[in-house]
């Protein structure tokens, strides 16, 4: 009996032994902001980030969360050794792969958050992936390539938990937040037209798909770079820049600027699902009287018009004109002659019942028209101000993806991205839809270019022009799954 109620006390002990090892070693672990002292940061405080796509955009990406003093680079992922080379020299304990699939599969367990800094096709389906593995993303402009991708995910961020940003930074300037306080004070009453514009393209649009094939860099895997796109041979001049003008990969000058050029409406007017959509394009001409048709490359121009529906900061719909390839609405009548509009080569113009106010691209420099009103203005500060504007950006991501889902407020989570990426991809849809071709009696006829195309939200499809659907949700290339939640 005795010796029972010794190994009785041993088995105890040991179990309390393990019991406060344990609790010790998780209190070695998370350790306490305040115990480490000023300027020093808990493990526990920290968002170990996955990069996918790390040259370019995603270069400085990755440079700006490590800026934070908040964040660890913790692996790398790109395609192309060459884009990547100054990535991993600037974080050489960063562990690289080029497949973004294997990296997820190998290493999940070890990192909390992924960015996406990859050409349009590939955002959705990286972005869904780590997502669906618990992971925080922050994605470049546009969140995605078409809209179903933007709406799942949308659903997404909600479904799994998980903290978002995209990657339009002039969404954390002071700009927008001004403008809403100017809006909401009644300087320019009820807005019912909005204007934006850009000299975007800056890369070849409106031209043949090049027949000149070429030999596959050997740093690029191009295959893996093609991801959900058609296969195709590899072709010079269009990695690593110029893809944004093939509707394969890229969604155009919209795709590029619209996400900077239209946060601000969106935000001043809380608008989000467009109801209808029309379009006219520029046209490049091959011979005399000849127009060019090439269906696979976005247009040289375009000015595309979206309705909007009432909200709760208007008094009736909203009609949001964008214009690119260097057109520009007509100059207002409170602008002075000499007075640069927007600022010169892009700018979002507001028109209200009482008034005007326009910004430049991110919505830098908000001011009234006539700019004489600025003088001597004073409106009480209503909204919070995100600390280094665009450059905050970053860090705000940062410290909600470690704060965890819902606890911080972010600038563009994807709530408020989404319906603003669908926007931006329901004018594309308009834009492609001019292109789409019929024979009737013998005769080449393209009904999308006198057409208003009227949109189903719910359903996400165009309800009088069925062609156009095809490219709501375009079909993966065979070997890669279609996005589900």
């Amino acid at each position: 009996m005795k010796q029972k109620e010794e190994e009785n006390k041993i088995t105890n002990n040991r179990r309390d032994f393990i019991k406060t090892t344990a609790i010790a070693a998780a209190a070695f672990m998370i350790v306490p902001r305040h115990v480490l002292g000023r300027g020093f940061v808990a493990p526990s405080d920290r968002l170990s980030i996955a990069g996918i796509g790390v040259g370019g955009k995603g270069k400085s990406d990755i440079a700006m969360f490590a800026s934070s003093g908040k964040a660890d680079i913790s692996f790398l992922c790109d395609v192309d050794t060459r884009r990547a080379a100054a990535s991993v020299n600037a974080f050489p304990k960063a562990k690289f792969y080029k497949d973004w699939r294997e990296m997820l599969d190998k290493e999940h367990k070890n990192f909390d958050a992924v960015s996406v800094s990859t050409p349009d096709h590939n955002h959705a389906i990286q972005a869904l992936a780590a997502m669906q593995l618990g992971k925080h993303v922050y994605v470049q402009k546009p969140m995605a390539h078409d809209i179903y991708e933007a709406r799942i995910l949308t659903q997404a961020a909600k479904k799994y938990k998980v903290v978002t940003q995209m990657g339009n930074q002039g969404a954390s300037n002071d700009g927008t937040r001004i403008m809403k306080e100017w809006y909401e004070a009644g300087l320019i009453g009820d807005v019912h037209t909005i204007h934006a514009w850009t000299d975007r393209p800056v890369w070849p649009q409106g031209i043949p798909w090049s027949t000149n094939i070429a030999q596959i860099p050997m740093e690029l895997d191009w295959d893996l770079w093609l991801g959900t796109a058609p296969k195709k041979e590899y072709v010079n001049k269009l990695v690593p820049f110029n893809w944004r003008g093939w509707w394969d990969y890229g969604t155009g000058a919209l795709g590029d600027m619209g996400c900077h050029l239209l946060e601000a409406p969106f935000s001043v007017l809380n608008l989000k699902y467009a109801k209808d959509v029309q379009c006219s394009v520029g046209s490049v001409y091959v011979d005399e009287f000849k127009r060019g048709y090439f269906p696979e490359s976005c247009p040289p121009s375009s000015h595309v018009t979206l309705t909007f529906p009432k909200t709760e900061k208007t008094n009736g719909d909203v009609k949001v004109h964008w214009m690119d390839g260097g057109i520009q609405p007509e100059r207002p009548s409170e602008l002075g002659p000499n007075e640069i509009f927007g600022d010169g080569g892009n700018g979002t113009l507001f028109t209200g019942t009482k008034g005007k106010m326009m910004c430049d691209t991110y919505g830098l420099n908000p001011r009234l028209l006539p700019l004489s009103k600025n003088e001597n203005l004073k409106i009480a500060q209503k909204y919070t101000r995100v600390k280094d504007g665009s450059n905050g950006h970053y860090k705000q991501w940062v410290e909600a993806a470690i704060a965890g889902y819902g606890k911080k407020e972010l600038s563009s989570p994807f709530e408020i991205a989404g319906p603003l990426t669908e926007a931006l991809l329901m004018a594309n849809l308009a834009i492609r839809g001019y292109d789409v071709m019929r024979e009737e009696l013998g005769e080449e006829v393209y009904p999308g270019r006198s057409a208003k195309l009227l949109w189903d939200n719910d359903n996400m499809k165009i309800t009088n022009f069925d062609e156009v659907n095809q490219f709501v949700k375009r079909d993966y290339r065979q070997g890669w799954k279609a996005l589900t939640l």
